[in-house]
This record gives structure tokens, C-alpha cells and sequence, in this order.
């Protein structure tokens, strides 16, 4: 089950590492696309998490586990032989679908399968693959794709997951099936929504950000996230009843999970490109240059309880969110002459602050429940964060394109249009350290935006949280 989880977590982290490769590729995305290849997956993910969790509930956990698996297993495989941009995208939704469906029904299994005196350090052992998962999906990315080609990253999670398919059809247990509604049109709406306001976000610097496209985005998302919530509002067994967020301490728990994992997974997509780019880097050492990041997490997560304890939640937030907004306006700091343990040392920071943020808003959402709905605050969790972490990814990658843009050569940008580092290189091979350095200022400059951005949002949190328990 745990490798399961890295399995499905690790490829949210390992496809940023392909994003120079797949810029250079004969599929000659454009900028929007790669936000796009990297995106298409947590969409999926994160709004069918709760919905893979509900099948598993109705339809038996195993059995959609193992359908999760060949779901996933066939997306990577499409994905690895895409001969065009869509192609590759609908791989990517289809894997997306699979993870949904593998990441619930793994704890489900697990909680099922094990004593009750060992269901605390299950969920433990369980939560923390989460973590694990992203330090595999950068260094085993990294090592895959030190073949040259980002094809092998997608064809490598194909057996895999058939292997993990055939480990979990021999040794999980068939647990008792309940009859769970799945509410298809919320998971629908939720879907769309997030798709059009991901299309809004991402298409601005190349469209126009009053192009059709873009304006149609935004009016999308609004209209559809209405009408997930009236339709939410008026079923029966809702997948996600919006009424739980009138609990301001949940509300104020899920904003900073979000938040969280906006600035992490923003982050580690200007990361891979950046060692690479920037540094010079190869693939390998790119995966591993993120570690650094990782050392407080395995270090301190541990003690996190107890310093919530001493000093409280609020106090703990606010560090974390000081820590790791703080971390990326320092690494907005670097460019090509910053030696690696100077990046390093900001790394450090930032994970710091992810260390104490984790632990913390999660036990903040899961006691804000009641314990009969401890399922529905495990998938919030997961919608949270993937959610967040699409969100991150496209933000950023949209502000780095039109700060790279703005800052090529007047005649570089004007005679080619490049939006790409790699478009740019391939229209003046000669001219690289400019280009390059155009790269650096947007990623400076894209990664200040979200730090700023993740200091801004972790003062509403403990606001929020403040206010919840004043008014109590």
C-alpha cells in the first residue's frame, strides 16, 4: 500500500524534471502547454480523490484499487507514446483518474486490514509515503531520465504499476462494501470548474488576458463552482457538503494547506528548470538538488506536536508560514553565480516551514470533524493539497513566461516570439547566455510572487484561526 502511495505521489514531483526536455521535444508544446502536461494530472487527482474513496466504500476497496492501478498503468503508457500535445494530455487525465482512485483506497485497505491497536501508527506510516513520495519522484525521476528522453519517465511507471497491480491482487484483504452514494454531477461540476479556472490562469500571457479564451475561463469557473454548490447543497449524500467549511477552524486549516502546497509544488517547477538551466545541472543532480529541502521533514516532523502543544497552533502556523514564505523570496535571490549551498541553505528554510506547517493544519483539519466523518477529512486533505499544488504550478508557470518574455532581447523577442527557453535557444543558438538570462529574472521573479504570496495567505490563515477561536 505505501508503494502505492509513493508511486502515485512521486509522478505530481517527477514530471517537473521533464519540463526542459519536453520544451525541446518533436511535440513542440508551447508554454501554456507544458503548464498544462504538468497540471492535467492534479486536476484530476485532486477532484477525484473523495469520489475514488466513495467507489471504493460502494464497489469494494480492493477491486477499485487494482481498476486505479490499470488505469494508471494505461495513461503512462499512453503518455510515453503520445505523438502530439492532446495525445499526451489525455494520457496524463487518465493517469490522474487511476491515482484518484489508488491513493484512498489504500488507507481504506490498510485501517481494514490491521488491529486496532495498530491503526494509529498505520495512518502515521501511511501519511508520511506522502513525503517519502516526493523525494522518489525527484531522484528516481532524475535517474530515469538521465536516458535522454522523457518518454522513459511515463513508459517506467507502466510496469510498476503492474507489478504493485499484482502484489495487492495477491496480498490485500477483501473488505465489507457500504453503499455510499457517488454524486457523479459533483464530482463533474467540481472537475470543470477547476479545469476552467486552471485555463484562465494558464492561458493569459500567451491569449491575452482579455482574450475570449481567458475571460470565458474565469466566467466558467465561476458559474460552474456555483453550481457545484447549489448541487452539492441539494443532494442527499453530498461528495463534499459546502456547509463544512461555515466551521471557520476547518476553513481557516484548508485555506493553509493549500497554501502550503501552492508555494512547495511552485517551487519544485521552477526548481528542475532552474538547476538545469541556470546551473547546468543534469537530471540526476536536479532530483537530488531538491533534498536539502526534505532534511527538516524527516528530522522534525516528529517533534511538531509537542512545540504545538507548548506554544499552540497559531503560533506554530505563523513561524511556518514565516519560514517558508520567507525561504522563497530568498531563493528568488539566486542566479547563475549562487553557489548551490547558498540555494541550498534557502531550501532548508523553506522546508522548515513545511515541517511545521503538515503535521499542524492536518490535525487542525481532522479535529474540526467529527469522527464519523473521518474519511470526508482524509479526502479533504488530499483535494486540499493537490488542488493547491496545480494551482501553484500554474501561477507561477504563467508569471515566468511573461516575465521571461519581458525580459529577452527587444529584436529576440520581437523577430522570434519565443515563449519557451527551449523555443528561444532553437531561434538563436548563439545568443544562449541572454536567453539564459532571461530565464533567471522570470524565475526570480516568479518565485518572489509566490513567496510574497504565501506570506499573504498564511497572515489570512492565522487571522482566520484567531478569530475562530475568539469567538468561541
Amino acid at each position: 500500500m505505501c508503494a502505492c502511495v509513493v508511486l502515485v505521489v512521486g509522478m505530481v514531483a517527477a514530471i517537473n524534471l521533464a519540463v526542459p526536455m519536453l520544451a525541446a521535444s518533436d511535440l513542440h508544446p508551447s508554454a501554456s502547454a507544458l503548464i498544462w502536461i504538468v497540471d492535467t494530472y492534479v486536476v484530476f487527482f485532486a477532484c477525484l480523490v473523495i469520489p475514488g474513496g466513495a467507489a471504493g466504500d460502494r464497489f469494494g476497496r480492493k477491486g477499485v484499487l487494482l481498476a486505479g492501478l490499470a488505469l494508471f498503468a494505461l495513461g503512462a503508457l499512453l503518455s510515453a507514446i503520445a505523438p502530439n500535445v492532446p495525445f499526451l494530455l489525455a494520457g496524463r487525465a487518465i493517469t490522474g483518474i487511476g491515482a484518484a482512485a489508488v491513493l484512498p483506497n489504500t488507507l481504506a485497505v490498510l485501517l481494514h486490514a490491521v488491529p486496532a491497536e495498530r491503526k494509529g501508527v498505520t495512518i502515521a506510516t501511511w501519511a508520511s509515503m506522502t513525503g517519502i513520495g516526493g523525494v522518489v519522484g525527484n531522484v528516481g525521476g532524475g535517474a530515469v531520465l538521465t536516458s535522454g528522453s522523457w518518454r522513459w519517465l511515463f513508459a517506467a511507471a507502466v510496469p510498476l504499476s503492474l507489478v504493485l497491480a499484482a502484489l495487492v491482487a495477491r496480498i490485500a484483504p477483501v473488505s465489507p462494501r457500504h453503499e455510499r452514494p457517488l454524486s457523479p454531477l459533483g464530482a463533474v461540476l467540481l472537475v470543470g470548474a477547476s479545469v476552467a479556472l486552471l485555463l484562465g490562469i494558464v492561458e493569459g500571457p500567451e491569449a491575452g488576458w482579455t482574450s475570449p479564451i481567458v475571460l470565458a475561463g474565469f466566467a466558467g469557473s465561476v458559474v460552474l463552482f456555483a453550481l457545484w454548490m447549489f448541487a452539492e447543497l441539494k443532494a442527499e449524500h453530498p461528495l463534499l457538503d459546502p456547509r463544512l467549511f461555515r466551521v471557520p477552524a476547518l476553513r481557516s486549516a484548508c485555506l493553509g494547506m493549500t497554501a502550503i502546497f501552492f508555494g512547495m509544488f511552485a517551487l519544485f517547477y521552477v526548481n528542475a528548470s532552474f538547476l538545469q538551466y541556470g546551473k547546468g545541472f543534469g537530471v540526476l543532480p536536479t532530483g537530488l538538488g531538491i533534498i536539502p529541502l526534505t532534511v527538516p521533514v524527516v528530522l522534525g516532523a516528529r517533534h511538531v506536536g509537542r512545540l504545538v502543544q507548548r506554544f499552540g497552533v497559531n503560533v506554530v502556523v505563523a513561524i511556518a508560514f514565516l519560514f517558508c514564505g520567507c525561504g522563497l523570496i530568498g531563493l528568488s535571490t539566486s542566479d547563475t553565480s549562487t553557489p548551490y549551498p547558498v540555494y541550498a541553505a534557502w531550501l532548508v528554510v523553506t522546508g522548515i516551514g513545511v515541517t511545521l506547517a503538515l503535521p499542524t493544519l492536518s490535525a487542525a483539519i481532522s479535529g474540526s470533524l467529527p469522527p464519523a466523518q473521518a474519511g470526508v477529512g482524509a479526502g479533504l486533505q488530499a483535494t486540499t493539497r493537490e488542488f493547491g499544488s496545480a494551482l501553484g504550478v500554474a501561477v507561477i508557470g504563467t508569471v515566468l513566461t511573461g516575465r521571461f518574455v519581458a525580459a529577452l532581447p527587444e529584436d529576440i523577442r520581437e523577430t522570434h516570439d519565443p515563449h519557451t527557453v527551449a523555443q528561444a535557444l532553437a531561434a538563436v543558438p548563439g545568443r544562449s547566455p541572454e536567453v539564459i538570462s532571461a530565464f533567471v529574472t522570470g524565475a526570480s521573479t516568479a518565485l518572489r510572487v509566490i513567496g510574497v504570496s504565501v506570506l499573504i495567505l498564511g497572515t489570512l490563515v492565522v487571522l482566520q484561526s484567531r478569530l475562530s477561536r475568539n469567538t468561541k
